[in-house]
Parts: structure tokens; C-alpha cells; sequence
């Protein structure tokens, strides 16, 4: 459109220039009434069509959450009802499992979950409606250990080896006070994926993390919202229909998927923090505008054409055309100079720009690093000037000996500092250096050795439960202390306004080497951030909230994993969970 405005420009001022200023000026009003008409148009229309799409995407967007929360609900009573079985309670009770499966395939057509699983109390599977998953060991899982746990219906998003995600609801079933076992039910939620599908571009649900765990993408599950817009496929429904649009119908943008406008729509839905997220095209909205706008540029053509042909046969050409034209291209010519040199000052401008925002974030890298030595460097340092004061009174009373001891003890501290200094960087790398057999018990010796003064100074009540054989794990000593340190001092920390302060540390093993460390202070209000670095309910000054974070970091380089919770009796519960060294030297399958 534009190359044709400027040819008629350039053919009205061309050749009509020897005509009176009376056709110049009807000509000119007609470009301007078109021009007019067309952009008038073209707004009205586009943000008519606009609000029309709008309303229908949200409209969608309301169907498919209240069908989304409607089956999630109506499954999460399955496990509540299933749970009071008589039948299931009796097998658990009896060990007699001939008429399980058949019981619960019963219940799967009726209720129309995916699939049913009864586990026994040992977490082996007893009875499924997938006969296939008979006799598999879910010990470890999610679901499982916290149904045993939790005396409610848990609900569990577990990533799926293939790709994608299971949606899985389980609950404990008992007799009395006795834990017989737990029911599992499967949740089908991808079937909406392909109902999805085939009537929006592209909808997406997201969890409390932003991770997203249902689309009409399968390549988005697993990612954020930002990622999942980078990795769209270039073939994808979106771009197929963005491809084709043209640049001076676009609309304002909600989201842009590489680079191209789309409408992004987004409700809430009251489960567990999820979202979920549409992006429609404007695809029907520039059909139905380029449409409209198509016949209103065709008559003001054919109209302007036939002034044109008018004005022609009656002009004549002269000299000043050359002369008219030849001032227009010069104009032109210095125009295009203008704007050329402008962008090149726009794009000096933008890499000083640039280049002052990478020193910005290397200097809030340093800041971090910084706080994240000072965390750590903190307790080592005050150790030592408690060993240093002890070391001082000893020598004082001539007991040189004792003295010594403590410079020992110093000697180690500084030792621990260097080791830390080299190890502050696990929690931005992945992976870990050269493990050796590491024994639990003594790495907890040494920890709390370290942080004996703390404990004399605090009177702190420590309660130990250790087994009577080694707990054996491959991993660093340095690192699997420097976790144990921070959850010492994270307990006392929160014993601070507690009158009688205690703090029980049990190392148990089993199919994982589990330490666990309980204190009877306030408990933790935020569970979700807790382990989000820089995150902290301490006053200022007394922690930068790091070392959760580098703990998490440090355990799950070493195959393992750290989580927390609220005791029953009040106070925190942390738990470390480690591989387990067999006697064979191999680490126990989890």
C-alpha cells in the first residue's frame, strides 16, 4: 500500500502540475479522504473484532479451568472413599490379594480415573487395574511416603520418564491406629490437552513454580512461560498464522512468540496455585478487517484511477516535471542521509548501553559471591575466637598443653575456611569433584565439635539417636559437615526465644541414609521460598538466607535431596536423604 501511495503522489504532482490548483486539490482530498477512511476503519473494525475474539477466548479459557478443577475434584474424594473399603482393608489385613484387582476395576469405569494402585505398607503394589505394575516397589515415591505421613489425601505431580506429567492422588488406608497401606489414583488430565487442541492455538497450565504441566505444546511441559515462547517450533500453529499477516494491521500485542503479536489471555484456578494460559492469534481479526479494508482500497483506487486517467489526457508535459522530480529525489536523497545517520547514532548509543549493563551484572554477581563468603565464612570465624579466648585464659593458668589443643582446633578451622572458599561456587554449578566413603556419624561428630561453643553458650539440649552400625555414604566430607553446620546453626537460630532450648538429631539407615534434625522453636511460616537463595526470616545481620539454599544445592549434587517441614508438636523438621553405600561399595538404587 505505501508503494502505491507514493506512486500516486508522485503521478499527481508529475503530471498534473500544470493544472490549476483546483484538480491538485480535488485529487488531494480524495488521498486524504481515503487514507482517512481506511485508518478510521481499520480501527474501528480491528478493535471491534478484537474485543469480539477477546470475549470468546475468555469464555474458553473460564470453560476449560472449571472443567480442569471439576474432574481434579471429583477425583480427590476417590481416595477418601476407596480408603473405607472394607474389601481393600480386609486384603491388607489378610494378605489376601486374588480379588483386589478385580475390585478395583471394577470402581475404575465408574469413577473414570486413569488408573487405581493398592500398595501394601511396605509400598510394594498389590492390586492394580494396570496388571502390568503389579509387584513394583513405590517405597520412595512421593506419593506414597507422604500418604503414609499424612493422615489426608495428598496430591502429587510426578514427571513422567517419557515426557509430560502424572497427576496422582493418594491416602492412607488404616484399622484403628495400624497403617495397612495406601491407595493411589491416576489422574487422566491429558486428555483436555487434545480437546485443547483442536479448538484454541495454544493453552498451557502452569503450577505454583510457573513450571508448566499441561499444553497443547508437548514440547513446553517442563518449562517456564518465557522458555516455552523461545522453543516454539517454527511450524507451530501460532506461527503458521502470525506468517501471513501484515505489518500495518497489527494490533497492539498481549505476548510476543518470536518476535509476532498474539492475545494472551490468563485466569487463575483455586487449585494449589495453579494457572492457566491461552494464546490466541489475530488470524480471524485480520481476515475479517483486510477484508472490509480490501473493498474500501479497491473503490478509492478504481475512483482515484479514473481522476487520474482524467487529469492525464488533459496535462502536458513540460520541463518542470523533470525539474519537480529531480528536487524530490534530491529531498529524498537528504532525507535517507538524515535517517541513516540518526539509526547510526541509535545503535552506538544502544551497544553503550549494553556494555554498561553486562558491568552491572558482573558487579551484582561480585555482591552476591560476597554475601554468599561472609555466610559461610561466619561460623568458622567465630569458632576461632572462642577457641582463641580459651587458648588465652589456658595460657595464663600455665597449661600450655590444653592451649595447644585449642590451636589444633584453630588449625582445623582454617583448613574448613580454605575448603569452603574453594566450595562457595556449588550451588551455581552442577555436579560434584572426586566422592570418597564418607561416615555419616563422624562427619556429625566433627560438626558438632565445631559448633560446641554455640551449644555451651546457648545451653542448648542436644538429643542424639545414632544407630549402632556405621551409616556409610560416597560423597565430599567438606561439603556433607558444611550442610550439617548450617542445619545446626539454622536450629539455634530458631531456639533463640525459646526458654528451654533443645534439639534432636536422629541417623537412621534404610534404603537411603536419612538425617534428621528437629528443634522446638516457632516452626517455618514459608515452606515454599525456604530454600529460594537470599530468602530469610532473620533480622537483618544476622543472616543473608544462602545457606539453605547452598545446603539444597550441595545435597542434590550428592544424589540426594533436602526437604522441611513442620514437626506435629511444633518446631522444624529438616531432612537430609543420601545414597547409601552398600557393602559391595555401590550406592543403593533410591
Amino acid at each position: 500500500m505505501t508503494s502505491e501511495v507514493r506512486t500516486g503522489w508522485k503521478s499527481v504532482f508529475g503530471r498534473v502540475a500544470p493544472l490549476g490548483w483546483r484538480p491538485r486539490l480535488a485529487v488531494f482530498g480524495l488521498l486524504l479522504a481515503a487514507v482517512a477512511t481506511v485508518w478510521v476503519t481499520n480501527s474501528l473494525l480491528t478493535d471491534r473484532f478484537t474485543e469480539s475474539t477477546r470475549n470468546r477466548a475468555e469464555l474458553r479459557l473460564t470453560l476449560y479451568s472449571g472443567n480442569l478443577l471439576s474432574e481434579l475434584r471429583r477425583n480427590a474424594i476417590v481416595p477418601q472413599l476407596l480408603a473405607r473399603d472394607p474389601t481393600l482393608i480386609s486384603a491388607l489385613q489378610s494378605s489376601d490379594f486374588s480379588l483386589s484387582t478385580q475390585r478395583l476395576l471394577s470402581f475404575v469405569e465408574e469413577i473414570g480415573a486413569a488408573s487405581l494402585m493398592l500398595l501394601d505398607r511396605d509400598g510394594r503394589a498389590v492390586a492394580a487395574t494396570d496388571r502390568n505394575r503389579l509387584g513394583e516397589a513405590h517405597r520412595s515415591a512421593t506419593y506414597f511416603v507422604d500418604a503414609i505421613r499424612s493422615n489426608s489425601t495428598i496430591f502429587s505431580v510426578i514427571p513422567r520418564e517419557a515426557g509430560g506429567y502424572r497427576f496422582v492422588y493418594s491416602r492412607r488406608l488404616e484399622a484403628g491406629a495400624e497403617i495397612l497401606g495406601v491407595i493411589v489414583v491416576e489422574v487422566d488430565l491429558q486428555k483436555f490437552e487434545s480437546a485443547w487442541a483442536g479448538i484454541s492455538d495454544a493453552v498451557m497450565v502452569t503450577d505454583s513454580t510457573g513450571t508448566i504441566i499441561l499444553s497443547t505444546e508437548p514440547q513446553w511441559r517442563g518449562l517456564n512461560e518465557q522458555e516455552a515462547l523461545l522453543r516454539q517450533h517454527p511450524q507451530g500453529a501460532i506461527e503458521r498464522a502470525i506468517r501471513a499477516t501484515a505489518d500495518w494491521t497489527a494490533l497492539p500485542p498481549d505476548a510476543y512468540l518470536q518476535g509476532e503479536a498474539v492475545m494472551r489471555m490468563e485466569t487463575r484456578i483455586p487449585f494449589r496455585g495453579w494457572k492457566m494460559t491461552s494464546f490466541t492469534t489475530y488470524e480471524s481479526i485480520r481476515e475479517k478487517v483486510n477484508s472490509v479494508l480490501a473493498l474500501e482500497i479497491m473503490g478509492f483506487a478504481i475512483l482515484l484511477a479514473l481522476t487520474l486517467y482524467a487529469l492525464s489526457r488533459r496535462a502536458t508535459f513540460r520541463m518542470a516535471l523533470f525539474q519537480r522530480e529531480s528536487a524530490e529525489l534530491r529531498a529524498l536523497n537528504a532525507r535517507l542521509q538524515r535517517e541513516i545517520a540518526e539509526r547510526e547514532r541509535v545503535e552506538k548509543t544502544l551497544e553503550v548501553a549494553e556494555q554498561t549493563l553486562a558491568q552491572s551484572s558482573k558487579l551484582a554477581a561480585l555482591g552476591e559471591m560476597s554475601a554468599a563468603v561472609s555466610h559461610e565464612l561466619n561460623q568458622p570465624l567465630a569458632a576461632m575466637k572462642t577457641y582463641l579466648a580459651g587458648a588465652r585464659l589456658l595460657l595464663r593458668r600455665n597449661r600450655p598443653e590444653e592451649a595447644l589443643a585449642s590451636f589444633g582446633r584453630i588449625d582445623g578451622l582454617i583448613e574448613r575456611m580454605g575448603a569452603i572458599t574453594r566450595q562457595l561456587k556449588s550451588y551455581a554449578r552442577k555436579g560434584a569433584d572426586a566422592f570418597s566413603p564418607v561416615n555419616l556419624g563422624e562427619a556429625l561428630a566433627s560438626s558438632l565439635s565445631m559448633m560446641e561453643p554455640q551449644l555451651r553458650q546457648r545451653h542448648v539440649k542436644i538429643t542424639q539417636i545414632l544407630p549402632n552400625e556405621p551409616v556409610i555414604v560416597m560423597g565430599d566430607r567438606m561439603r556433607i559437615e558444611q550442610v550439617m553446620v548450617n542445619l545446626l546453626r539454622n536450629a539455634l537460630d530458631a531456639t533463640k526465644s525459646v526458654a528451654e532450648p533443645e534439639v534432636e538429631i536422629i541417623l537412621a539407615a534404610g534404603e537411603t541414609a536419612v538425617l534428621a534434625v528437629r528443634d522446638n522453636g516457632h516452626g517455618i511460616e514459608d515452606i515454599e521460598n525456604l530454600f529460594e537463595p537470599f530468602y530469610t526470616t532473620k533480622r537483618p545481620g544476622d543472616g543473608v538466607g544462602l545457606g539453605l539454599a547452598i545446603s539444597s544445592g550441595i545435597v542434590n549434587d550428592h544424589g540426594g535431596r533436602l526437604t522441611a517441614r513442620n514437626g506435629q508438636n511444633g518446631g522444624a523438621v529438616f531432612e537430609m536423604q543420601l545414597p547409601i553405600l552398600g557393602q559391595d561399595g555401590l550406592e543403593a538404587a533410591e
